[in-house]
């Protein structure tokens, strides 16, 4: 497998979460939004240690446009096209945790465990990717914050 193309389809798979029954929501500013994660821990099976080293620290943002009236969990709204399905969501009192299963192409579906704090400005959390690879268990962290960017 192409470890850029695994690298993308990761971090296209951690931005894009769901969340499919209402949740007690705190509005936020009506504009332009990014959803970024950066990669802070990598370990899959195969890749050469150049890329890993490489992928470390890279980010990819996700652009969102929020209405007045919407909540927080707007921010954490899927792509139909990552067909991630929640298992668990919890987003209560500041706080947010999901559990996530993601499909692949071949194989087990990806495990996303998702946690972090949440305010009228944003979210900031961790996200932790887990399946396999044909070589063996896959891990990836990756650090989570949403920001809002203009109008």
């Amino acid at each position: 497998m192409n470890a850029s193309f695994l690298a993308a389809s990761i971090l296209t798979a951690t931005v894009v979460i769901a969340t499919p029954t209402p949740v007690e929501a705190q509005a936020v500013a009506a504009g332009r939004w990014d959803v970024t994660s950066t990669v802070t821990e990598l370990d899959v099976p195969g890749v050469p240690g150049f890329l890993v080293r490489m992928m470390r620290g890279k980010s990819k943002a996700e652009h969102k446009r929020l209405v007045a009236g919407q909540g927080i969990e707007a921010l954490i709204a899927p792509d139909p096209k990552a067909q991630c399905r929640v298992e668990n969501q919890r987003i209560a009192d500041g706080r947010y945790a999901q559990s996530l299963s993601c499909p692949q192409k071949r194989g087990e579906p990806m495990k996303i465990a998702r946690s972090g704090t949440y305010s009228a400005t944003g979210f900031v959390g961790i996200a932790t990717v887990a399946g396999t690879t044909p070589k063996g268990a896959m891990r990836i962290v990756l650090a989570q914050r949403a920001a809002r960017v203009g109008n």
